[in-house]
């Protein structure tokens, strides 16, 4: 019973593109490790910017800086 959780950071992944990344996850488990596509578990979570971190910087900060 594979479970992947995908993190995003929320900036307007459209519901196709998450469809799009369930479908193509799902399939690459079933494809390389031969699982069972109705026992796969894909899970994705939109983080707002404000709440993601690299280098000691939020996203938001970062992309604003020149």
């Amino acid at each position: 019973m594979p479970y992947v959780h995908i993190k995003i950071t929320r900036e307007g992944a459209t519901a196709e593109q998450k469809a799009e990344l369930i479908r193509g996850t799902t399939d690459l488990l079933v494809r390389v490790l031969n699982k069972n596509p109705a026992t796969t578990f894909v899970v994705i979570d939109e983080v707002d910017t404000d709440n993601w971190g690299i280098a000691g910087q939020t996203v938001t900060a970062l992309r604003a800086a020149p």
